[in-house]
Formats: C-alpha cells, structure tokens, sequence
C-alpha cells in the first residue's frame, strides 16, 4: 500500500512538472506572437491607449444644426471643427437599426458606413474620438476590434463595432451555440473557461463547474444538456461575474449574451444531444475535435446533424499542447478532408488572429467557411481569437413578420419550483408574450388544450417583463399542474375554436443511412423542433414499397404514443440505431375525424338496420361512451349488422359530437 501510494505521488509530481512546462511553453509563444503583431502595427499600443482614456461619460463637443448624414459625408463632418454630433449619432442609431443590434464598421479605405480615402493614423483617432462622443447622444457605445498602421502613420485601418446600450434586461441580444463533438473532446473544459474564465490544470477543474447531477462528476462525461452564458458589453469587451452563478449579474452588464448548450459526447447520449440539437434551436454549432485523437466517434456523427439542420459550423481543435506535431498534422489533414468533402462541402480556414476572427465572423455562413481556432485550455493558446469571434458573430433576431404573428412558445424543460409553480422553459418561436396574458398549453394524450395564465417570465434567470420571437424565456404558469405539462408541448395564444393536434403527418424525406430496407410498419423515434416521440410508417408513394440508402419518398408517418402539435414546413429528422433520415413536413392530418387504435374503446349495436326508431339506444350508447371518454378513452361507436344503406341525417347529427 505503501508503494502504491508513493508511486501516485510519483506521477503527479511528473505530471505538474509537465503542465508547468506546457504553460511556460505557452506563454513563450504568446510572446512571440505579441512581438511580431506588435512589429506588424508599430502604433498599435498608443491607438488602444487613446481609446481607454475616451468615456462615455466624457465632455460632449457642441453639435451644429441638425444635418442629413449618410455614409458619403460622415467622414467630412466627422474632421470638421464643430461636428454636428446629434446628427451623427441618430446616423449610428440607424445603422445599429438596420443591422438589428449591433453594426460590424471600418475607418479607413474601403469602409461601407464611412466612406473615405486612405486616412492618417491621427485622423482615425480624431473620427473614434467623435464618434465616441456621438455614441453618448444615443446610448450607444463603440468597441475596437482590431487596427492596422502603416509604418510612417499615414495610412490607418481600425475595424469597429457599434452596438446599443440595452436599457432593461429583456433587450439583449442573445447568441444560441450548441457544443458537440466526440467523448473526451474537451467541450465541458472549453465552456467552463469561456464562462468561468481562467485557465484548467489538465485534469478537468474548470468542467466540474457545468456538470448537473452526481454521476457525471463522477465519470467526467456530460449525460445532460448543460447551459452556460458569456457576456459582451455595449463596448465589446468580455463581461466577468463576481459570484459562481450570477447569470443576472452577467445580462445586467451585457449587451449581447452567448447561451452555450453543452451536448453529451458519449454514444448512449446520442437522444439527448439530437433534442439539444432540435429543441432548443441553436444558431450555430461549435465542433470540438481533439487533436489527439482526431475526427472519431460521435464527431462524425454530430457533425452530420448539424449540416443535415441547417446549422452553421465552426471548429475548435482542442489539446494542441499535449498533441505530437505529427498527430496534430494528421488530424488537421483529416479535418480538412472530410470539410472538403461532397457530404460538408466547406472551404476550412484556419484562424490564427483576432483579426482574421473579427473578419470571417461575419461571413463565414454566406461563404460557406468552416473556421478551424487551435486551442488549448491548459496555456490558453487560441482562447482570445475565439472570444473575439463570439464577440462579433451576428446575433438571433427574429423580423418584424414574426413578432407580429399569434404566439407559439415550444416548451424544451418542465420545473416544479416551490412558491413559483409549474415552471416551463423554451423558445419563442412567434409573437410576442408578456406576464398577466391569457394562453393555451397542450396538446395532452387526447389531443386536447388547457386554459391558463402566464404568472412570471425570466431571462436568463433575469425577471422580464417582455420576450419576443427568437428569444429563450422561461414562463410560470397559473393553475397546471407539473404532471400535465411535458416536453414537446406548445404555449399558444388562445384561440376560438382551440387548436387541433395531430395523429398523422406527410414528410419528404431522404435516407441518410440504412442496413437494409425500410417499410410499411418501420418504427423510428422522430425529432420535430421540441417534440420528440416514436413514429411509424403507415404509408409510402415507393414503386416497389421500400426505401433504401440514398432513396427520397413521401412518406405517411404516425405518432405511437399520442398527437403532438405540428406545421408543414418545419424540419423532420428519425432514427433507430444507425439508421438515420431527414425531411420536410409537407402536410399534416389534424386530430379528428381519425381515431388512434390504441385509444379506442367500441360500442356494439345489435340492430340490422339504423333508423329513427333505434335513437333511444343508440342515445344510451352514446351516455356509456362518453363516460369512456371520461376516464380516458375515446369514443368510437360500431354498427354490426349495418346494412347498405347510410345513415340518415338524423342519426349522424346525433353521433355529432363524439367526433
């Protein structure tokens, strides 16, 4: 025992010495790099000096006589004597409008917003002074991304980003990145610096802090779908909490919120992270690849979920530091494959400055870019280039279509909080909703809708008064129990007549993967937005009625366990085991008049024809079957020794409303 506990002290002792030797490493070549940007932009340092010195609070230069300023003429008063600063700050509201939120500029040639020939470094801090100043007329407030100076000064690039002070909380913008990647990849470590900050010691200190139940610090692997934030004031710099958990500490300061979904790596999660991928709407992924181990398991996999939804991609190749240089190229190599492949069809791009970050953040998805950052999480090589490129990436904002349309809330998480009640968390997806509103949750077993009011609404654990299309919010709810809410439900307007769920739907789908053939009775489990439930094809439009590899069809599916609230259009993707499908709904087949089999209860009528004279027992087996309805079941009437002839009108008025 003795030796044993000699030899552990043994290799932690080597194993401290190898992490001093990784950071000091690290820090090394975070000198170098600092030296040569350093030597790149000579004037770099007095440009970001003069900035800090600028306040928000600082004296305001008079302003002249309200003019039209547009992005010709912006420069020019910006170098006058007495810039007409209220007119240049309603210029900077209206394009912080136009780009909803926050407006990505340059000072310098080639600028879209200020347009202007080569500027002098003593000119470009003479216009960031200004607009400085203009930004105060308009609660708006300017941060610096990057600058390039020439050597003799006269010619001078800054890259700039000009976005709104929120005045309440309900106002910031918020940016949804799901992480995936393979078992072992580092994604919990990663978020756990981005969120936490400071540095990991090798072992897995800095993902303790976003696991959620026991065993996971136990294992070390993530089982659940975690959530943390990252914020970036009016000004663009990275928003640090005082306390472990003050979420809203972090909104309170910030004018643009990261909600990290930490997704679990590991195979036997695989459901989980497809409804954290389906359910809470991610705006884009985040592919943790570990350069040790390279492109392996679930990564594959993870990676084709996120093209299969539309999902923008970037990478992040994590352990660079304790990777050999060859195993580091083969896993780049591989990386650079796959990305370039028919399947991805990605240009890769490797980030390796803040300025190439602040650049390809904004146009990576429109030209189809994979950004690849090189990071460690003991050193903290590549940390600061991916702050930046979270820092700009374009936040989720819905258009004014949306919010104007009735309310659709879809309900990710069920809560029973004491003093608070049954609590439900999710995305809007339409309208808008406030406390105090009156709305719809369902649909329940039989397909129907309960009535209630909404009691409260957070924000990131921020107490809100409003919350739009795009948002995440959680809702109290008056009167519902915890048991009768459940994921996959939806929060509605109400509405009159009340809406309808659905049995059956019709999808365009394509299979991804198959063993052998799929057919009329095939069972999947089907992930539509938050809805997340066992379907069965009951009906395809194949020639010879099976499916294969690669193969399209339209096929009729239906809900196993009970209906759910479903539109045409929205994104279908199934599994079962390997097997894996995706698609569009194109129809829906509402509630009634089908009845589900598993929820049938039969009356039988022992007459040989239906007329008028028979009502006194066909209205007695009306009564027993709504009491079958009562405790669950729905009605549904046979008529054995029915005869060709159809029932008349009267009968069918009385039968009416079983349907």
């Amino acid at each position: 025992m003795a030796q044993l506990t000699e030899f552990r002290r043994e290799i932690d002792s080597i194993h401290d010495k190898a992490i001093r030797a990784q950071r000091e490493a690290g820090h090394v070549k975070w000198i170098e790099q600092g030296k040569q940007q350093a030597k790149a932009a000579k004037t770099q340092k007095p440009l970001d000096a003069q900035l800090d010195g600028l306040s928000l609070n600082g004296e305001t230069l008079p302003s002249g006589d309200s003019i039209e300023i547009d992005a010709a003429n912006a420069v020019k008063y910006l170098l006058s004597d007495q810039p007409p600063l209220d007119s240049i700050g309603r210029y900077i509201e209206d394009c912080i409008r136009l780009a909803r939120g926050e407006c990505i500029a340059s000072i310098g040639a080639g600028s879209e917003y200020f347009v202007s020939e080569s500027l002098s470094f003593e000119q470009a801090l003479v216009i960031l002074r200004q607009l400085k100043n203009a930004c105060n007329t308009v609660d708006c407030g300017l941060g610096v991304l990057y600058q390039r100076v020439s050597d003799d000064e006269k010619d001078a690039f800054v890259k700039i980003i000009l976005r709104r002070v929120p005045s309440s909380p309900e106002l910031f913008k918020e940016v949804r990145l799901a992480v995936c990647g393979n078992v072992d990849a580092g994604k919990s470590t990663l978020l756990g610096i981005l969120s936490r900050g400071g540095l990991d010691d090798g072992r897995g200190r800095m993902r303790v802090n976003l696991f959620r139940h026991k065993h996971e610090i136990e294992s070390g692997r993530t089982s659940s779908v975690g959530l943390e934030i990252m914020g970036f004031d009016h000004e663009g710099n990275e928003v640090q909490s005082a306390q472990k958990h003050s979420w809203d500490e972090i909104c309170k300061k910030s004018s643009k919120i990261v909600s990290f979904i930490d997704l679990a790596g590991h195979e036997r999660y695989l459901k989980t992270t497809i409804f954290g991928m389906t359910g809470t709407q991610p705006d884009y992924a985040a592919l943790i690849v570990g350069a040790n181990a390279g492109l392996i398991g679930m990564s594959k996999e993870h990676l084709a979920i996120s093209l299969a939804l539309d999902v923008p991609v970037f990478i992040c190749v994590t352990k660079i530091d304790m990777a050999p240089p060859n195993v580091l190229e083969q896993t780049l190599k591989q990386l650079t494959k796959i990305l370039k492949s028919p399947g991805c069809r990605k240009t890769p791009v490797f980030v390796r400055s803040k300025e190439e970050a602040a650049e390809i953040s904004t146009t990576f998805v429109k030209d189809k870019v994979a950004p690849i950052f090189l990071i460690s999480s003991v050193t903290g090589i590549g940390i600061p280039q991916l702050k930046t490129f979270l820092n700009v990436i374009p936040p989720a904002s819905a258009g004014p279509d949306l919010i104007e349309q009735p309310l659709e809330f879809m309900i990710n998480d069920v809560y029973s909080v004491p003093y608070a009640g049954t609590v439900v968390n999710g995305i809007v997806n339409t309208g808008s909703i406030r406390p105090n509103d009156t709305v719809m949750v369902g649909p329940d077993s039989l397909g129907n809708f309960i009535t209630t009011a909404v009691k409260s609404m957070q924000r990131k654990r921020a107490n809100v008064n409003v919350a739009e299309a795009g948002q995440s919010v959680a809702l109290a709810l008056k009167r519902v129990r915890r048991n009768n809410v459940r994921k996959g439900q939806v929060v509605i307007a109400k509405t009159e007549p009340p809406p309808k769920a659905s049995w059956r739907f019709v999808g365009n789908i394509l299979i991804l993967y198959h063993s052998t053939t799929i057919k009329q009775s095939y069972q999947a489990m089907a992930h539509i937005g938050s809805v997340r439930q066992t379907v069965k094809v009951v009906g395809l439009d194949s020639g010879n009625g099976l499916l294969r590899t690669g193969d399209r069809a339209s096929v009729v599916f239906e809900f196993v366990k009970g209906p759910e609230y479903i539109k045409e259009g929205m994104q279908l993707l199934f599994r079962e085991g390997r097997t894996k499908g995706l698609g569009v709904i194109s129809k829906v087949q509402m509630l009634l008049p089908y009845v589900h089999p598993h929820r049938l209860f039969t009356v039988t009528l022992k007459t040989k024809m239906l007329s008028d004279d028979n009502k006194e027992r066909i209205t007695k087996a009306v009564e027993v079957a709504k009491v079958a309805a009562h405790w669950g079941w729905v009605p549904f009437v046979i008529y054995v020794g029915f005869v060709k002839a159809n029932p008349k009108p009267s009968l069918i008025k009385l039968f009416s409303p079983l349907a």
